[in-house]
């Protein structure tokens, strides 16, 4: 396994344990995971590789910047997938945010159920897609993080997931494709 998955999975892996501790993911961790990652690469892919950094952060940030705009997500969270994409790459953090959102999703209903809260969080959604389709892409804080008195997930684990997923179909096809090219 490559040098910036490796420190990408150990980022996501403290940020896990923070995150399920104190739900915070703390700016210290993402800022130095992206600083370290722009040092890396401009150290070791000399101009180019910094500029995939540079893409791969502004992709992490971009893809969770609007469920965070809209109060489904923390600024941690961002900042955290951001970081990661400094690290990888601004194509694997795509993958890692889609592969994010279905084992996040996935999460989501295991903690409604066990909660008891499933049929209200899918209440919630109902209200906030008819709250959306009148009043147009806007927070609504009555079902927001900051209004909800739901239970909580703690979505570094999701991020951690996702991005071990990416790294195995990564490695899955680097694997695949080494065996078909080979003589």
């Amino acid at each position: 396994m490559e040098t910036p998955y490796i420190v990408a999975l150990g980022i996501a892996a403290v940020a896990c344990v923070t995150d399920l501790r104190t739900r915070k993911i703390p700016n210290v961790l993402t800022l130095l995971a992206a600083l370290a990652a722009f040092f890396f690469y401009a150290v070791v892919g000399r101009g180019e590789g910094l500029l995939v950094s540079v893409a791969g952060w502004l992709a992490g940030a971009a893809v969770f910047f609007i469920p965070f705009a809209l109060g489904g997500l923390g600024g941690g969270d961002v900042k955290l997938l951001a970081a990661i994409g400094a690290w990888v790459g601004p194509a694997a953090v795509v993958w890692t945010a889609l592969y994010t959102g279905i084992i996040g999703g996935g999460l989501a209903v295991v903690i409604g159920l066990s909660h008891g809260y499933l049929r209200k969080a899918l209440s919630n959604i109902s209200l906030l897609l008819m709250h959306w389709r009148v009043a147009g892409f806007r927070p609504l804080p009555e079902v927001s993080l900051a209004g909800s008195r739901g239970p909580r997930l703690a979505y570094a684990v999701p991020i951690l997931a996702g991005l071990v997923v990416t790294i195995w179909r990564y490695s899955s096809a680097q694997a695949e494709a080494a065996w078909f090219l080979r003589p």
